[in-house]
């Protein structure tokens, strides 16, 4: 299965914050849309970074609550791992597991058209194993 696949069945929706937000704004964008993690970017189509909501609790652990008035720039991670459309889930597997990331921007043609989740990986397998379910017990009962 490709990740275009995914975001054909989910959609190419992605919730932005500017680098400049506060993260104070930026809980309320996560909480408003119940994600866990905010791409950065000031145009909604490049990528700056990527914000989840580990990256917010090792921040405050560390700083404490003076982080959240502080831009969300000074506390995403800045080097990004991107997908395309075209890419396969199973190697997305992969690298979100050896890479610990439960969250994947993808890009096509340098911009930003979707994020996969782990969540979205998961319900992806299972639907596979699914149909494969069904192709075999068809088969058994012809």
């Amino acid at each position: 299965m490709l990740i275009g696949t995914i975001l054909r069945a989910k959609g190419g929706d992605v919730t932005t914050v500017p680098p400049g937000a506060t993260v104070r704004e930026l809980l309320a964008r996560l909480a408003e849309h119940n994600i866990g993690a905010v791409v950065v970017s000031s145009d909604g189509e490049t990528i700056t970074g990527i914000v989840s909501e580990r990256d917010i609790v090792r921040h405050l652990n560390e700083h404490g609550a003076g982080v959240l008035d502080g831009p969300v720039s000074a506390i995403m991670t800045a080097e990004v791992r991107t997908v395309g459309l075209n890419d396969r889930v199973d190697e997305l597997r992969k690298m979100m597991t050896t890479h610990r990331v439960r969250h994947m921007p993808v890009v096509e043609g340098g911009r930003l058209v979707g994020i996969v989740s782990i969540g979205d990986v998961v319900k992806s397998a299972i639907e596979e194993l699914e149909t494969e379910k069904a192709s075999l017990v068809d088969y058994l009962h012809r």
